[in-house]
């Protein structure tokens, strides 16, 4: 089973699903907002310039992901530094 990087900022209730490989530094060419009204709450979906999607965004993310995923997540501060 493949591991998901997931990091977590609690200050901005944020969490960020990657779905690249870590050794690769990959850019993000379009981003696609998820209706909010439909998914109660705000989810990105992330895509580089292939269409292949890198990456999930979730705000709002305690009241869309399981606890467990968050306290295991790479917490990460406001500046995008870990810790």
């Amino acid at each position: 089973m493949a591991d998901v990087r997931v990091t977590y900022d609690a200050e901005a209730d944020a969490a960020y699903l990657y779905f690249t490989d870590p050794r690769i530094n990959v850019r993000v060419a379009r981003m696609y907002p998820c209706d909010p009204v439909q998914v109660e709450g705000m989810i990105n979906l992330d895509f580089d310039e292939t269409s292949h999607l890198v990456g999930i965004e979730i705000l709002s993310a305690r009241s869309k992901l399981p606890a467990y995923l968050l306290e295991t997540a790479e917490q990460i501060g406001r500046d995008g530094d870990p810790g």
